[in-house]
């Protein structure tokens, strides 16, 4: 039986790999595994190790979250994830240009954006609870 969270990271190497003009042989040469087991992984039969999606994502040119972009916001939480925070955070696109924008500002306007952010932070805090 196969899980969906299995079948959709498949489809999703399917895609990338056809994207890029790949057959699962000269894929699984890349990775260290027989074209069998692409097979497998891309009609969801075989669950992937986070190593091998880590190899795998870097054969294809992809972030390891690209295999899981798409699915549910229910299906993306951690079982220990009382927060209900879809995904990481950290790996989003926008999370990762507003830090890079942030530290090339020199120390003063970092700071006062940051105290900006924070007062922004409260009064939206404040306004919910009326």
């Amino acid at each position: 039986m196969t899980d969906k969270t299995d079948l959709h990271v498949g489809k999703r190497l399917r895609r990338r790999r056809r994207l890029l003009g790949l057959t699962q042989q000269e894929l699984a040469s890349q990775v260290g595994v027989r074209f069998q087991q692409i097979q497998k992984y891309e009609c969801g039969a075989n669950r992937m190790t986070s190593s091998r999606l880590y190899d795998l994502s870097r054969a294809l040119h992809v972030s390891v979250q690209y295999f899981f972009d798409g699915m549910e916001a229910d299906d993306l939480l951690a079982a220990n994830d009382a927060g209900g925070m879809a995904g990481d955070i950290l790996s989003q696109k926008e999370t990762l240009e507003l830090v890079r924008a942030y530290y090339r500002l020199s120390e003063r306007p970092r700071r006062r954006l940051l105290d900006l952010a924070k007062a922004l932070e409260t009064d939206n805090s404040d306004s919910g609870a009326a």
